[in-house]
C-alpha cells in the first residue's frame, strides 16, 4: 500500500478514532476550545491522572460523558491493548496526560503506534507546549532545534548523553526535575563549556513564571538556591567550528576507521564543522578509493 493509500484508508478500522488532546501547561483558560467539547464527547477518557483530570473539567465547566480511566507509565502496556479494541469497535477515545501533549515525555505512544498499525485514525487537539513556550521566549536561535526529553538521574548515564550532544549546532531542549536541576546544569557545564549560553524556563504560564537566562557557569550559581516547579531548560547549540577541508574529511576518515558507518560520520562532521554533507561523503568516498 502506497503512503497516501494508507491515508486515505486510516480510520477503516470500525470507524473509531484516537485523539490526543493537549492540556494546559499551567493556566486553565490556554485549553483550546475544542479539549471542552472533546472531554464531553468522548466514548473513552484515559487520563494520566484522574484526580487532575477533575479538576481541569472543573476549571473548563464540563463533565466527560464516556468512561474515565486513568493511563500512565505504569499501567501503559497493559491497558493499550483494551483501549486499542475499544478504538477498534468503533469508539472514540480521547487520551490526555497532566500538561501538554500527550506522548511528548508522557504515556500516548505506544497506543498511537497501535492505532496505526491496526488503520485506526489518530488526531490531536492542538494546544499548549513547554517545548515551543521555552524556545520562544528562551532569546536563542529557533530556526533549527531538538527535543532530547529528560536527562538520566545517573551521572554517568547522563554524562554520556551531553557527551553525543558536544557537537550539535541546533537549539536544544530539556525537562528536568528542579532538585535535580542544578547537576544537570553543571554537567551541561562540563560538556558544553561554561560559557554556553542558556535559559531556564521554571513554571510557564503559572503565577511564578520566571526564565533566567545566561551562561551555563552562572545558571549553575543560580540553580544552587531552592528552585521549585516544573522546568524546561533551553540551550544554544555548539559553535561551527572552522577548519580545513582535507582536516575535516580526515575526521571523517577517522570515524569510518573505529567502525561508524560512511553516512553517519558524515553527518557528524558536517554537524560539527559546518562543512556540506554531501562534498564530505565524495571526498571521504574518492579518499578510500584511492587508498585501496
Amino acid at each position: 500500500m502506497t503512503p497516501a493509500a494508507a491515508s486515505m484508508s486510516a480510520g477503516s478500522a470500525g470507524d473509531g478514532v484516537l485523539v490526543l488532546a493537549a492540556t494546559p501547561i499551567g493556566d486553565p483558560r490556554d485549553a483550546a476550545p475544542r479539549l471542552a467539547a472533546e472531554l464531553t464527547d468522548a466514548d473513552v477518557v484515559a487520563a494520566e491522572d484522574t484526580r487532575r483530570l477533575h479538576r481541569l473539567c472543573t476549571a473548563l465547566g464540563v463533565q466527560p460523558r464516556g468512561s474515565v480511566l486513568s493511563y500512565h507509565e505504569h499501567n501503559e502496556a497493559s491497558r493499550t491493548p483494551d483501549l486499542l479494541a475499544r478504538l477498534e469497535a468503533g469508539e472514540r477515545v480521547l487520551v490526555v496526560t497532566d500538561a501538554g501533549m500527550p506522548s511528548v515525555s508522557d504515556p500516548g505512544y505506544r497506543l498511537v503506534a497501535a492505532a496505526v498499525e491496526a488503520d485506526v485514525r489518530v488526531t490531536c487537539v492542538p494546544g499548549p507546549s513547554a517545548v515551543l513556550m521555552a524556545l520562544a521566549v528562551s532569546g536563542l536561535p529557533v530556526d533549527r532545534f531538538c527535543f532530547e526529553g529528560f536527562l538520566a538521574r545517573k551521572a554517568g548515564e547522563r554524562a554520556r548523553h551531553l557527551a553525543e550532544l558536544v557537537g550539535e549546532r541546533r537549539t536544544m531542549i530539556f525537562f528536568e526535575a528542579p532538585h535535580r536541576l542544578d547537576a544537570s546544569l553543571a554537567a551541561m557545564a562540563e560538556a558544553f563549556g561554561g560559557d554556553r549560553r542558556a535559559a531556564v524556563c521554571r513554571e510557564l504560564t503559572k503565577t511564578y513564571e520566571e526564565v533566567v537566562r545566561g551562561p551555563l557557569d552562572e545558571l549553575v550559581e543560580w540553580a544552587r538556591g531552592e528552585v521549585r516547579g516544573e522546568i524546561t531548560v533551553v540551550v544554544e547549540g555548539a559553535p561551527a567550528v572552522a577548519v580545513r577541508a582535507e582536516d575535516a574529511v580526515a575526521l571523517v576518515l577517522e570515524r569510518v576507521a573505529a567502525g561508524e558507518r560512511l553516512k553517519d560520520a558524515c553527518t557528524a562532521v558536517a554537524a560539527q564543522t559546518g562543512a556540506a554533507k554531501k562534498a564530505l561523503y565524495d571526498e571521504a568516498l574518492r579518499a578510500r578509493n584511492t587508498d585501496r
